[in-house]
């Protein structure tokens, strides 16, 4: 086992400063750009991690330690920021998304010693039975999930445009 929360929190910090220096400024035709029907853009991408620290992570953590394995904690739409009629700058959203992700690690760092729960056990309405270190440590590998989505949308992008170079571009590999 690798997991540490402290390792794990080192990454949640990260995640909203990483997204705001590589996405701010960019033009439409980066944040726009998707893998095709289907898929997300950037910017969807942003609104799903909102979504995400506003009714998944901590919400389901706080079950799993109030809860236990009494009921399973609610199902998350990790679909639903697509039906959100409201629309705000990707400035605003990356603002957002750092705020609520400080509220939460503080959140986070300041539930009960961690340490003396991290194999306390929920019921997941589809896996079943899942750990606090389990929980946790996804949220950390779903952040770096979406971080390597937005990049390897943005390459797609440029596949056509980069020519015979696709050979060696692995970002651009199906």
């Amino acid at each position: 086992m690798n997991f540490t929360v402290a390792e794990a929190i080192e990454i949640l910090e990260r995640t909203p400063k990483t997204l705001e220096y590589f996405l701010s400024g960019l033009s439409a035709g980066w944040l726009q750009c998707n893998e095709g029907e289907g898929t997300w853009n950037a910017e969807e991408v942003i609104d799903h991690l909102i979504e995400g620290e506003k009714t998944n992570w901590l919400p389901r953590l706080q079950f799993i330690l109030e809860q236990g394995e009494q009921k399973p904690f609610p199902p998350f739409d990790r679909y639903s920021h697509l039906n959100q009629s409201k629309k705000l700058s990707l400035e605003q959203k990356l603002q957002e998304f750092k705020t609520i992700r400080s509220q939460n690690i503080k959140k986070l760092q300041g539930l009960i010693d961690l340490k003396l729960c991290l194999e306390k056990t929920g019921l997941h309405p589809e896996f079943g039975q899942v750990k606090v270190r389990e929980l946790i440590s996804t949220w950390a590998v779903h952040d770096l999930t979406h971080i390597s989505q937005i990049v390897r949308i943005m390459a797609e992008r440029y596949r056509e445009d980069v020519g015979p170079w696709s050979a060696y571009l692995g970002i651009l590999k199906k």
